[in-house]
């Protein structure tokens, strides 16, 4: 193809992209060796904690034409979740009777969402090139795709997202380390489809937009912002509370306060995000109440209910021990909001909450145990 049909396609795919519901879409080059020091760095400091999958073929994760041989560019994609209908988030951060759950995580599992409409996305650009310019079958004639690399990906494979959302202009690097765009603030999904095509590419997010700013760094519940662009991931309560599978170390459990599935503190802190655009995706909605739900309730669901109410969610993922040693924390830091208070109904749901901790300390696990220990020391 040549300059001038590629800059057409560049333009029909943007479209086609906007059509399947996504908020933005950039296309850059492969290009990331200064991210890729970063990541190493990064890595040296063990800010990674136990998620060693981060730590194999760091150098892949910055050569995405290594990923998939022949790429020669990034079509990188955004989609926005904050969702409209959700209770309040800074209110429910402060009543400790309830838990809170990321708002990403209230809806259906974005990858459900996400990954189908960028396969579609690329089939229609195979579809667009292929008529005018036929790759050669492979010699199986088993699977035509595989003559041009054509690939969606979301949070399944070792890609530096955030990076190539940049490098692609749908936004700057915050001192969290999330990805921001002015206009559209940071509450949003990225994916991105690998293509051997030379599209014209997008002109980068140049330059850092933060100022002098650091809310997100003062607001940390635990300090995990290190430093600006710093996030060490062994203290940060996202991590915590879904990637690792073990005792939460007693320092932390009281900055975790009733946030039982991640932690969005540094966005809901940051200006950018008064621009936020709200979600346009039913499925992104809030499910079975959890954009508010009592602890106690969730407390009471065994893994049978938990199964069934994280069905086709991202809530699935921290599995049900994690769930239950994560709301012994919040019921424990519940506890200790409430176990002074002269309020009759206070005092009511603190005698609840020891009876049901201590009903089910018998076989808990060695997991668990530690944390419903802890909990009823308050």
């Amino acid at each position: 193809m040549n300059a001038g049909e590629l800059r057409a396609l560049a333009v029909a795919l943007k479209s086609k992209a906007l059509s399947l519901g996504f908020s933005q879409v950039g296309v850059s080059r492969p290009n990331l060796a200064a991210d890729e020091r970063h990541l190493v760095d990064w890595l040296a400091q063990n800010y990674h904690g136990e998620m060693d999958w981060m730590a194999r073929h760091p150098g892949r994760r910055s050569r995405p034409h290594e990923l998939i041989p022949g790429t020669l560019r990034i079509i990188s994609v955004t989609l926005n979740y904050w969702p409209r209908e959700a209770a309040p988030a800074e209110a429910l951060l402060e009543t400790p009777e309830q838990g809170y759950i990321s708002r990403y995580a209230l809806g259906r599992d974005y990858h459900r969402i996400m990954r189908p409409r960028l396969a579609t996305l690329g089939r229609w650009l195979l579809a667009s090139t292929s008529a005018r310019h036929p790759a050669p079958r492979p010699a199986d004639d088993a699977d035509a795709s595989r003559t041009r690399p054509m690939r969606p990906f979301v949070d399944s494979a070792p890609l530096l997202e955030r990076a190539l959302g940049r490098d692609a202009g749908l936004g700057f690097i915050g001192k969290h380390t999330n990805l921001i765009h002015p206009e559209e603030g940071s509450w949003f999904f990225i994916g991105e489809l690998l293509t051997d095509l030379p599209l014209p590419t997008d002109p980068p997010f140049a330059g850092q937009h933060c100022g002098t700013c650091q809310a997100c760094i003062d607001i940390c519940p635990t300090q995990a912002i290190v430093a600006p662009y710093q996030l060490d991931a062994r203290r940060c309560i996202s991590y915590l509370t879904i990637e690792y599978d073990g005792i939460i170390p007693e320092p932390l459990r009281r900055p975790i306060g009733n946030r039982i599935f991640g932690c969005d503190d540094c966005q809901l802190v940051c200006p950018w995000n008064r621009h936020a655009q709200p979600s346009l995706e039913p499925d992104l909605g809030p499910r079975h109440g959890l954009d508010a739900p009592t602890l106690e309730t969730l407390w009471s669901w065994d893994e049978s209910r938990f199964l069934a109410r994280t069905e086709g969610s991202p809530l699935r993922r921290m599995g049900y021990q994690n769930f239950r040693r994560n709301l012994a924390v919040a019921l424990g830091n519940g506890l200790r909001e409430r176990s002074g208070s002269q309020d009759a109904k206070s005092q009511a749901w603190v005698q609840r909450v020891r009876v049901a901790l201590q009903d089910a300390r018998p076989g808990a696990s060695a997991v668990l145990a530690p944390h419903i220990d802890w909990a009823l020391a308050h």
